[in-house]
C-alpha cells in the first residue's frame, strides 16, 4: 500500500509538469552522492565519468560526489545505512541482494514509471533481466562479470566448442603422475558448476520461489562432472583457488572455467586465450551457461534527489561513459552499443566477455538464495568426495532448503 501510495504521490508531482521525468534536466543545485566499491583502475574510469558529468552539469549546479566503500563492509553499510535515509542517492552493486533490500523497504527506487524503451533497449537484454524482482525493474544495468575458458595458448592450439572436444583434449594433456591436468577450475563451488547445471535446463528455484534443488536436470548435470573427474579423470582434486591458480601459471593447466577476477592472477609470460564456455554434447549440444553478476546502479528510495539521480544513472549507462570504463577501467559493461567501438571490439578480453555473455543466465536475486548456498555447498563436497550419489546428495539439499524456507513462511 505504501508503495502505492508513493507511485500515486509522484505520479501527481510529475504530471504538473511539461515533460516527462525520463527526459528532464536534472534540477538545480543538487548534489548527489554515490557510494561504490571500485579500486585502482575501475575507481579511475568511475570518478573520470563523474567527472565529465559535472563538467557538463556545471551551469544547473549539480554536482556528483562518489565514495568508494571497501567491499567487505558494502551490503551491510547499504543495508543499515540507505533504509534510515543515511546513504547515498546512488549505490552500485550486484543484483544478487536486490530481493532482500527490496523486501525490506525502502532501500531501492522503482524506475518501469520512468523506464522509456531507447534506455530499456541500450542494454544486453540479460544484464536488464537480472535489474528486475518480481517483474519491476528497480536498477540500470552498468557491468556484468561471467565464467569463461581461458586457456594457455602453448598448449591449447585451438579451443574445444564441445564437450566432447573437450574431453578429448584434456585427457592428452592429462598427466597425473607430472601433476598436469588439461582441465582445473572450482567445480565443488555451486556458483561455477551452475554453468553445466544450466546447460542441462536445472535451476534451483522455480517460480513461488519453489525449491527444485532435486531437478533432474541438476542430478545429470553433477553426474558429467563426476565423469570428468572419476572416469576421464582430467580434473585435479581438492580444486582450491590458490592450486588453479598456480597450475595455470606453471603450464601444468591447460583450460580453466574462470571469470575477469582469474586475468589478474596470471603470471606475467604466461601466453593466455578467451574463448567461450563449450557447448554439451550430453545435454543436446546446448551451451554451458554460466550465472551472470550484473553491476546495478541503484537510486536509493531515500533519496531527495531522485531525478537528478536517475539523470546520472542513466549518463553513467550511456555509451560514452561505458566505453570509458571498459577501455580505462577494463570493465565489461552491460551497454550494448560500447562494443560498437573499435577499440572495444579490437580487445580480446572484452570481445570474449561480450560473447560468452550471450549463453549466460542471470543469477537469481530472490532472497531466499541464502538459504540454497549452505545446502548446495555441503551437496558439491559430499558428492566430490564420493561419499554420497549426486542423486542422494541433491535430494538432501532440496530437503534442507525446504526446511528453511517453512521455516520463513513461519515468521
Amino acid at each position: 500500500m505504501r508503495r502505492l501510495i508513493t507511485r500515486f504521490a509522484l505520479t501527481l508531482s510529475f504530471a504538473a509538469l511539461s515533460l516527462p521525468f525520463a527526459s528532464r534536466a536534472p534540477a538545480q543545485g543538487k548534489e548527489l552522492v554515490v557510494w561504490h566499491a571500485y579500486r585502482a583502475e575501475e575507481k579511475a574510469a568511475m570518478e573520470k565519468v563523474a567527472a565529465l558529468y559535472n563538467e557538463a552539469n556545471k551551469a544547473k549546479g549539480v554536482k556528483v560526489t562518489t565514495l568508494a566503500v571497501p567491499w567487505d563492509a558494502f551490503a551491510d553499510k547499504i543495508s543499515a545505512a540507505v533504509p534510515r535515509g543515511k546513504g547515498p542517492d546512488l549505490f552500485i552493486y550486484p543484483q544478487d541482494r536486490l530481493g532482500g533490500w527490496i523486501e525490506a523497504g525502502n532501500t531501492v527506487e522503482p524506475l518501469d514509471f520512468f523506464l522509456e524503451k531507447p534506455i530499456t533497449d541500450r542494454f544486453i537484454p540479460s544484464t536488464l533481466e537480472a535489474m528486475k524482482y518480481r517483474g519491476t525493474t528497480y536498477g540500470l544495468p552498468l557491468d556484468f562479470k561471467v565464467l569463461i575458458m581461458i586457456y594457455n595458448k602453448k598448449l591449447v592450439t585451438t579451443p574445444p566448442k564441445t564437450s566432447g572436444e573437450l574431453v578429448a583434449l584434456a585427457k592428452k594433456l592429462t598427466n597425473k603422475k607430472t601433476g598436469h591436468f588439461g582441465l582445473a577450475y572450482s567445480y565443488s563451488d555451486f556458483y561455477y558448476h551452475a554453468a553445466l547445471m544450466n546447460g542441462f535446463g536445472g535451476r534451483v528455484f522455480d517460480p513461488g520461489p519453489k525449491a527444485v534443488m532435486n531437478a533432474p536436470e541438476n542430478v545429470k548435470s553433477l553426474e558429467l562432472l563426476m565423469r570428468w573427474f572419476e572416469k576421464d579423470g582430467i580434473l585435479p582434486a581438492e580444486p582450491s583457488t590458490a592450486l588453479i591458480t598456480s597450475l595455470f601459471n606453471e603450464g601444468k593447466a591447460a583450460m580453466v572455467f574462470s571469470g575477469p577476477w582469474f586475468l589478474g592472477e596470471i603470471a606475467k609470460g604466461v601466453d593466455y586465450g578467451l574463448a567461450t564456455l563449450p557447448t554439451l554434447d550430453e545435454a543436446g549440444g546446448k551451451p554451458m551457461k554460466p550465472w551472470i553478476t550484473v553491476e546495478g546502479v541503484y537510486v536509493a528510495a531515500p533519496s531527495k534527489n531522485k531525478d537528478a539521480a536517475y539523470d546520472f544513472a542513466k549518463y553513467l549507462t550511456d555509451t560514452p561513459a561505458a566505453t570509458i570504463l571498459a577501455l580505462e577501467g577494463r570493465q565489461t559493461p552491460s551497454n550494448k552499443a560500447a562494443y560498437d567501438n573499435p577499440k572495444v571490439s579490437g580487445d580480446p578480453v572484452l570481445s570474449a566477455f561480450r560473447k560468452q555473455v550471450d549463453s549466460a543466465v542471470p543469477m537469481p536475486n530472490l532472497p531466499e538464495m541464502t538459504m540454497m548456498w549452505s545446502p548446495a555447498t555441503t551437496a558439491m563436497n559430499t558428492i566430490v568426495r564420493k561419499s554420497s550419489t549426486p542423486a542422494a546428495a541433491m535430494e538432501q539439499a532440496q530437503k534442507a532448503v525446504e526446511k528453511d524456507l517453512a521455516g520463513l513462511k513461519k515468521k
